[in-house]
């Protein structure tokens, strides 16, 4: 395994780290996010399309703080109000993907198949995040 890792470029452990950190952010996240629409829909009762939102807008706080800082974190990048803002904007577009997959999945899985409201999570937990960490790394926090 140490030899697996001397024999990658520096660019490729770089890219390696980023993506444990944004595995364990993302999934940190995610869960907090899958927790919201699950408590709220199962238990509170709330419509899981409502629910899923309630849980977006917390997830996309939580991801814009913890990635911003920690996933992505980048001494080098423009720190100045206008680079922070159009970053911001684009984390705001890319968040609106990520609710929109989401928004799909509750919608095939309850709403369509009438399955429990468990069954979003899977794809909100592993297909969802993947998508998004390409946008996040490709376009947001470049």
């Amino acid at each position: 395994m140490r030899t697996l890792w001397q024999g990658l470029s520096a660019e490729r452990r770089a890219l390696v780290v980023q993506i444990a950190r944004y595995g364990v952010v993302g999934l940190g996240v995610t869960l907090v996010q899958a927790a919201v629409y699950w408590l709220l829909s199962a238990r509170a009762g709330l419509h899981s399309q409502l629910a899923n939102l309630a849980g977006y807008g917390v997830a996309v706080l939580l991801g814009y703080v913890l990635h911003g800082r920690f996933t992505f974190a980048d001494e080098g990048r423009d720190g100045s109000a206008a680079a922070h803002a159009a970053r911001g904007v684009r984390f705001v577009a890319v968040s609106l993907v990520s609710l929109a997959l989401n928004a799909l999945w509750v919608w095939l899985c309850v709403s369509w198949r009438h399955w429990p409201e468990w069954t979003p999570i899977p794809a909100m937990i592993f297909v969802t995040p993947g998508i998004v960490f390409l946008l996040n790394r490709l376009w947001v926090f470049r």
